[in-house]
């Protein structure tokens, strides 16, 4: 079956942003879901991306994209799905020192787009992009994200447009 568009289950213009500049180049539309899909809890981003495309995939009966990203401090061995959780209640300068307590500032964001049909086939990919913590905070951002510098990057991720690193997230 041939599609006209493909939704695109986010409410982060970031996100859709990143989507459009890859799935333009194949001259794919996306439509962006207005509709609220829980997102569950799991130990990898695969799940979460997965179960939240398919649902959507099955409710609007069309082909449905989901992308998960987690940020994994090695020092700490968090699964990346619950940064969210402790970047709400833990600040940068508490970050900051239990990178020193343990000695490794390095950590890695994992990326995965799942793009699911409404009979449950799906394609999946996955990739990590490399980063490390910065030993103090740049920018704007009270968060962690002042913190996170992309691998050899000198500058904090919240200290240049994101448009900038599109091709780091679109991959």
């Amino acid at each position: 079956m041939k599609y006209d568009f493909v939704y695109l289950v986010t409410k982060n213009p970031g996100k859709l942003m990143a989507a459009q500049s890859v799935f333009s180049k194949y001259k794919i539309n996306l439509q962006p879901v207005e509709k609220d899909y829980p997102e569950i809890q799991a130990e990898t981003s695969l799940e979460i991306a997965r179960f939240t495309a398919l649902q959507a995939a099955k409710d609007l009966n069309h082909p449905a994209i989901r992308e998960d990203h987690s940020l994994f401090l090695h020092a700490l061995k968090i699964p990346g799905p619950y940064t969210n959780y402790f970047d709400k209640r833990i600040t940068p300068q508490q970050i900051i020192k239990l990178i020193e307590t343990f000695g490794d500032n390095t950590g890695h964001f994992e990326v995965v787009t799942v793009l699911a049909f409404p009979d449950e086939k799906t394609f999946e990919n996955a990739f990590q992009v490399p980063m490390t913590f910065g030993n103090r905070a740049k920018g704007n951002d009270p968060n962690w994200n002042g913190l996170i510098r992309l691998l050899d990057e000198q500058r904090a991720i919240t200290e240049y447009p994101e448009s900038e690193r599109l091709h780091i997230w679109n991959q």
